[in-house]
């Protein structure tokens, strides 16, 4: 019985990971996260600095 659930789970379709390497998404969902990572980082840096300048007046 349990052979028969093992066969039928093996299929032929590419798993999400191919799928969106062949069809050249994944470069498109790189460059958001790309974006997105470094929007928080230069918004961090500025509040740094914000930071640090009302630090330095007190």
């Amino acid at each position: 019985m349990l052979i028969n659930y093992v066969v039928l789970a093996q299929t032929n379709v590419p798993d999400d990971g191919s799928l969106m390497k062949s069809n050249g998404k994944i470069y498109v969902v790189m460059a958001v996260v790309i974006v997105i990572v470094l929007g928080l980082f230069i918004y961090l840096i500025a509040l740094d600095r914000k930071l640090r300048r009302i630090e330095k007046d007190k």
